[in-house]
Formats: C-alpha cells, structure tokens, sequence
C-alpha cells in the first residue's frame, strides 16, 4: 500500500494524471525509444502529430533525466485534446506512447526556452527579474514559438519548387494506375525518411514495406498485403502534411 502510495505521489511531481491536469495546447509524451536521435525524434513526431492542427514547438532533451520524453505544443487546445485521445498507446518505434496534457505553465517549457538562450543573455534575463518574467509569460502564451519551429524543421519551399523531378505535370500520373496493393506517394518534402512514412503508414491494417527512390527525393512506394488494406490508408492519408507539404497519394503502376 505504502509503496502505491509513493508511486501515486511520483506521478503527480512529474506531469500530474491526464484526470487531473485541465486540457491546454501542450501534450506530454513519455516512453518514447530512448535509441533514437532527437533531430529524428522531433521529425517524427511532427510527422505523426501535425494531422491533428498546426504545432508551434516540439521539445525533446538529450539529458539523462528527460529521455524517452517529449511536449508537443499545439496552435490550440482541441487539437491537443484529439492527439492525445487518438494517439494513445500508438507504437512509436516499437513502443507504445503514453500521452497526458502537460501543466498549463509548465516548468520544462520555461528552462526549455531557457536552453536556447546564450550564456551572457541568460545572465541578463538573471538580472533583470521583471524582463524575465515577462519573457517567460509570452513564452507560456505560445508567443514566438512558431519561428522556433521554422527553424528546426526548415522554412516551407516556394510551391514552385515541386519535390518531383519533371515539374508540375509530374506530380500526377497521366493515367490513373488500377487498384493494387502498392501506393504512390508524392511531394514529400526532401527530408522525408522511411521510419517518418512508416510512421504513418503502419497505424492500417496490412502494411509491409516503405520504399523510397534515392535519386528522386520527393517520392515513396509503400506496399499492403492487397489492394482494400492500401485503399483504406490511401484515403485515411490523403493530403496529410508533412512540414506544410501534402501528400499526394495515388495507386503505383506495375
């Protein structure tokens, strides 16, 4: 009993329950693979989470005391409250996420801010308490975060750059290919990798492999075991986003 107790009061230090914490725009996510790098963590997070609103900022730390554990901050709090309600238990490179809305003015987004911060800056924010607060305050509110986030994943391309080799005309098959098992994925931004499509990909039922062409970035093949498995994640993906690009999702031809 003594030892429920402690583990009770354990967890409500760290996050606090899903029960007891109010919704707000920031989901905490823990037990996450420890083994993956955090640039490839916060990509990947972004790919699976960005369906459910706009994300201004996702943290993630290589220290000891934060690993396998990230907050993700949404635009607003509906598409926090649908991530976390959706994407429970989800298999996130091969563990399942636990995710509960994170305090509404947490702490570790305010030293997560603080960690960007130059050394001699800090020591000036130190002096002065009331610059402080007030920089912490707009930081709380969401306030600049967004150019955080475009700086970590990259500006969005002019849409005259189309990822596919060949140009505009290229983006659709000139003919549409037959159901089949095998779909076509196209303007996928340039860093893209196959765990970010497998991913995605993975959460329909008959999901095999992701392929993708070396040579011509933008594009992926990815394989079901028939052609109603790849139809039903064909429509369930259509146009999903991926750092402001949408996925143009046809049957590949054979």
């Amino acid at each position: 009993m003594a030892l429920l107790e402690q583990k009770n009061v354990a967890d409500v230090n760290n996050v606090n329950t899903g029960t007891e914490i109010p919704p707000n725009v920031t989901i905490y996510i823990n037990n996450l693979n420890e083994k993956i790098k955090i640039d490839e963590l916060k990509k990947s997070l972004h790919a699976v989470f960005s369906q459910f609103g706009k994300i201004l900022e996702i943290l993630a730390f290589k220290t000891l005391k934060h690993k396998g554990q990230a907050w993700v901050v949404f635009e607003d709090a509906q598409s926090a409250t649908n991530a976390m309600r959706q994407m429970q238990s989800f298999p996130f490179y091969d563990k399942p996420m636990r995710i509960q809305f994170a305090k509404t003015k947490s702490d570790i987004i305010a030293k997560a801010d603080g960690t960007f911060v130059p050394r001699e800056k800090r020591k000036r924010h130190e002096e002065k308490g009331k610059k402080k607060k007030e920089q912490h305050d707009a930081n709380q509110a969401g306030i600049g975060l967004a150019p955080a986030y475009a700086g970590a994943y990259g500006a969005t391309p002019p849409l005259s750059q189309i990822p596919y080799p060949g140009g505009a005309k290229s983006m659709a098959p000139e003919a549409p290919a037959p159901p089949n098992n095998i779909l076509f994925i196209q303007n996928l931004p340039n860093e893209t990798t196959p765990m970010m499509l497998q991913m995605l990909f993975q959460q329909y039922p008959g999901f095999k492999e992701v392929r993708m062409v070396e040579t011509k970035p933008g594009i992926a093949f990815v394989e079901y075991g028939d052609e109603m498995q790849s139809t039903v994640a064909m429509h369930g993906l259509q146009g999903f986003k991926i750092q402001q690009n949408s996925m143009l999702i046809t049957y590949a031809k054979k």
